[in-house]
């Protein structure tokens, strides 16, 4: 009896994660064709189409569907047993790319002390940052991150997690703005500003409006951007206040702190909103895994000296 070729394993776990040939070729760094090919011989060892044309889109067969979990657990367990089995690390010689999932803020913050940090003392480790541009644990799951970083969502009961800090939002604005210099900034000289706010979503509305509202007071929203550089770049060319983690002003060279000229003033909030709770996340699989335990320590480091300033 001819033995399968166990390497179709990884293609078919990456396959039927991505529902597409070119998703899962560019993952695997592959080209499309060479993918297409790798499509037509799991077709062959399965006697099942697993992917097939539904429109301009690629849909999972039934039978695909059903041994998708099965799939990416035995993914999972194969790499994990063709690791070095030995407990002792030795960040000198570790060779290994971890994937970060976050947003911009946290990089611009954080990345480049986190990558000196480890540099420092793992001169072959690679970080990568990759995008977040929603919450979602299946990233975790299906192995594709190593850590994931935000605030939390919804991410699932075996999802261990750890407080990184806790931010606050802050009000920027424009030096020679109407509110700057102000000995007390109140909520209706906020609301009465006009404002650019950050949102990825339909909706605006946050816990400042919450706290405005039982005042009987709204703010004007005058733009929507989707991250916080650019918000601060609206802010500095306009009257328009923007609302901003007080962790993504520790990269701003421009904002103010202790009477440094800079192009842009910070501010309290009028109105007390709850902190937001900053957290890195990660699967049970990489609990003991000495390596992804040492990434998580120089995470939380990093993140604690840096925002203690």
């Amino acid at each position: 009896m001819t033995e399968p070729d166990l390497n179709l394993l990884i293609a078919l776990d990456v396959l039927l994660a991505e529902g597409s040939v070119v998703g899962a070729a560019r993952r695997l760094g592959l080209s499309a064709s060479a993918m297409s090919r790798t499509l037509s011989r799991l077709r062959a060892t399965t006697g099942d189409p697993l992917l097939v044309r539904a429109g301009r889109n690629m849909v999972l067969t039934p039978y695909a569907e059903e041994i998708r979990e099965r799939t990416q657990s035995t993914a999972l367990e194969a790499r994990s047993l063709l690791r070095p089995s030995s407990s002792v690390l030795n960040l000198p010689t570790l060779e290994r790319t971890f994937i970060l999932r976050s947003n911009d803020g946290f990089v611009l913050s954080f990345g480049a002390a986190m990558i000196a940090d480890v540099a420092a003392v793992a001169p072959l480790v690679c970080l990568r940052f990759a995008p977040k541009p929603e919450k979602s644990s299946s990233h975790l799951r299906e192995g594709r991150v190593d850590l994931e970083i935000g605030v939390l969502g919804n991410m699932g009961p075996e999802i261990r997690i750890q407080t990184l800090f806790r931010d606050r939002f802050m009000g920027v604005v424009r030096k020679g703005h109407p509110l700057e210099g102000k000995t007390v900034i109140t909520a209706t000289d906020y609301a009465s500003c006009g404002h650019v706010v950050v949102s990825r979503r339909e909706s605006t509305h946050g816990p400042v409006d919450d706290a405005l509202a039982e005042l009987g007071l709204a703010r004007k929203i005058a733009a929507i951007v989707p991250g916080f550089s650019a918000a601060l770049a609206i802010a500095q060319a306009s009257d328009l206040v923007a609302l901003i983690p007080a962790s993504f002003l520790i990269s701003q060279p421009v904002v103010e702190r202790e009477g440094i000229s800079s192009k842009l003033w910070v501010f309290e909030l009028p109105v007390k909103t709850r902190e937001i709770t900053i957290s890195q996340m990660w699967h049970p699989r990489s609990e003991v895994d000495p390596a992804h335990r040492w990434l998580r320590q120089r995470v939380l480091s990093v993140c604690r000296r840096t925002v203690r300033g």
